[in-house]
């Protein structure tokens, strides 16, 4: 999550094009990945990609580079903020469209079922995605097919910059999930331990073959949806009481306490991720930019594709 911030504020600070932010529910991926969760898994995602990306270990230079509109980056340059990929490292994007990225991650849990394997699909979604109507469709096939899926809503409770009781008669967002008869629970998004609990038990059941679960994970965000977000659909003094419970503070007082590591442990990692995300920033402004042949390339899976016109 340190390296999320840092990489975020140099892309702030060295006035990039307009990126999806994600601080603080950007401390999700780690703690879905962490612990006992083992084996393979695979990802879906949509705007505010970074945090996840850099979980599932893409590296800060192939972030930071796709940041940059860069050849070096993780998808070429040509995908920037909202879509990063890394198929090597088993991360399937980072997408444009609001909810698209929802049946994909059911194909892709599909295929895991379809080949014998027990890799489990993590796909995730924003609350303003749940509006879309392809949500209602995946639900329905995964539950049916019992799909080795885990549904996750990233809730922070305004979508861009609208609140959920403004767009939906059902703020309770886990309970959508109900009437295709897949287990589905709210967790505080907020609490370290919850999210890893919820997600542990979630993909145990996928691998048992019972199907996929709904997490509604209530969570928070600091900054705005983007770096041009006014953010004027809330209080600063809301704000605040939500920065009293930023996860990443909590897990560092309970580290802390618990005699884990001292303060010098974390002063090291921040000088150690310091210096790595400076050197994404090196790497990134010294990368070519794509060349203008790119623009054909990874199109289509076919090489000799011959509908291709100069």
């Amino acid at each position: 999550m340190v390296r999320v911030d840092a990489v975020n504020a140099q892309v702030r600070g060295k006035g990039r094009a307009t990126v999806r932010t994600a601080k603080d529910q950007g401390v999700l991926p780690f703690i879905h990945w962490a612990g006992s969760c083992t084996g393979r898994r695979y990802v879906g995602y949509t705007p505010g990609d970074h945090a996840h990306a850099l979980a599932k270990g893409v590296t800060s230079n192939a972030v930071m580079a796709e940041l940059y509109g860069k050849a070096t980056g993780c998808s070429k340059g040509k995908g920037g903020s909202m879509h990063m990929f890394d198929k090597e490292k088993h991360f399937y994007g980072g997408h444009g469209i609001v909810g698209g990225q929802i049946p994909l991650g059911a194909g892709v849990a599909f295929a895991e079922k379809f080949k014998g394997t027990d890799n489990v699909n993590i796909t995730y979604m924003g609350d303003g995605a749940v509006r879309q109507g392809a949500l209602n469709e995946t639900f329905n096939m995964a539950s049916l097919w019992k799909l080795p899926v885990i549904f996750v809503c990233e809730n922070n409770g305004y979508a861009m910059g609208t609140s959920v009781a403004r767009t939906t008669i059902q703020t309770d967002i886990y309970k959508l999930g109900l009437p295709y008869g897949i287990p589905s629970s709210p967790v505080d998004g907020m609490d370290p331990v919850a999210v890893h609990n919820a997600m542990d038990e979630a993909v145990q059941r996928a691998r048992r073959g019972e199907g996929p679960t709904f997490l509604e994970m209530r969570t928070y965000r600091y900054k705005g949806h983007s770096m041009s977000d006014p953010q004027k659909y809330r209080t600063k003094e809301e704000l605040e009481s939500y920065k009293a419970k930023d996860p990443i503070e909590i897990v560092k007082q309970t580290i802390e306490k618990e005699g884990y590591a001292d303060e010098q442990w974390f002063e090291d990692i921040a000088a150690k991720i310091k210096a790595e995300v400076d050197e994404s920033v090196r790497f990134s402004e010294e990368s070519p930019l794509p060349e203008a042949s790119e623009l054909y390339t990874d199109v289509y899976v076919q090489k000799d594709y011959p509908y291709i016109r100069d």
